[in-house]
């Protein structure tokens, strides 16, 4: 509880610290002085056109942003008109960009509450101004009516059961910030929230404070000489889950220092068996795990696990970099803190970069 309280009190200054834009306007023609479109983010592009906002996401699905119902809109986009005033979050990674926007108000459903820490969100729960849904795949349309959302956002290809909220007549947007490779791209959709939810200038500014942060921090790390080698992952029901080459964290990885084991590799992600994974990663300085243990997790755990865990040299110098989700919320935030994940990730590296009584957010050396 102490981890969770102290990072409570970091995540509350750095908002507090993000300087607050404007209000947008409520009528009339979109602000085209807060259009910002996105630098890293793939899934999602902006503009603007005669004071409509037009967003494509992905290859599909195209939103025009209007302030009025009467505003007409180009052929083939779904008009939607913003600020919307209610929604449902089906992933925790887009409730973290209500979360910074400091937006809960406008979240009236969630999935579920697994690993949440946020008071403010469970509050809302229990009071039932914010209902669960039930889990993809087997929804509940009732409790969908009942969230009254303008608009829901979902993840289209996870697992699914879509077909009976599509018949709600909903709108459907598409939040496809779970598929970014870039670290800066993920937190970049707080701007593809903002423009939803009339806070496209407060997180706008929100994001070039992360943006500034990442790149210095990495510009720091990209000066070392040594590069400790790190893996990632753990057996689970007999296989190996290991990122890919591709994915944001690997490119963590790299940006704070470090080389990824299978930095070659081409995919997000992919499961291997003990003894490829240990060809790749037997002589690795670090390695990474983050799971939901029950109790304080140990070295001892890690190899009650895997008896040939303590194989690897990670295991034997004990460099293991550890994060319990039942501790720290860490997919509830830190999709929107990829700036101190880095920080995590080089004071464990290279502590020379850092100042000496850095304190981690997520990320720590097992003991």
């Amino acid at each position: 509880m102490k981890k969770v309280f102290a990072f409570c009190l970091l995540f509350a200054a750095v908002m507090a610290s993000c300087k607050r834009g404007a209000d947008v306007p409520v009528s009339g023609a979109m602000d085209t002085d807060s259009l910002c479109g996105p630098k890293y983010a793939t899934g999602y592009q902006v503009r603007d056109s005669a004071g409509v906002r037009l967003v494509d996401v992905g290859k599909k699905s195209h939103f025009a942003l209007v302030r009025t119902a009467e505003t007409a809109v180009p052929d083939g986009y779904t008009k939607v008109q913003v600020p919307i005033k209610s929604t449902i979050c089906m992933t925790a990674l887009q409730l973290s960009n209500f979360t910074a926007l400091q937006a809960h108000d406008v979240v009236k459903g969630l999935t579920g509450t697994k690993n949440l820490f946020d008071e403010d969100i469970l509050r809302r729960v229990k009071e039932g101004s914010i209902v669960k849904i039930g889990m993809e795949g087997n929804f509940d349309t009732e409790l969908v009516l009942a969230a009254n959302p303008d608009v829901i956002f979902i993840s289209p290809s996870k697992r699914g059961g879509y077909d009976a909220i599509k018949e709600t007549g909903i709108t459907l947007v598409p939040h496809l910030g779970y598929k970014e490779l870039d670290p800066l791209g993920q937190a970049e959709w707080v701007k593809f929230v903002g423009m939803f939810i009339g806070k496209e200038r407060e997180a706008n500014e929100l994001f070039a404070g992360i943006e500034e942060r990442y790149n210095a921090l990495k510009a720091k790390a990209g000066k070392v000489e040594v590069r400790p080698k790190v893996t990632s992952g753990e057996m689970h029901y007999g296989t190996w889950h290991a990122v890919g080459g591709k994915n944001y964290l690997a490119q963590i990885f790299r940006d704070a220092g470090a080389e990824y084991v299978i930095d070659d590799d081409e995919t997000s992600g992919e499961n291997l068996e003990f003894e490829k994974m240990y060809a790749l990663a037997a002589d690795a300085d670090y390695w990474r795990i983050l799971n939901s243990y029950p109790g304080e997790f140990s070295y001892e755990a890690l190899k009650a696990s895997e008896p040939r865990n303590e194989l690897l040299k990670a295991f034997k110098e004990k460099k293991v970099i550890y994060c319990n989700m039942r501790q720290t919320p860490y997919y509830e935030i830190a999709p929107v803190m990829p700036d101190v994940l880095l920080s995590d990730f080089v004071a464990i590296f290279h502590p020379e970069l850092m100042a000496p009584d850095y304190h981690p957010t997520f990320y720590h050396l097992l003991k």
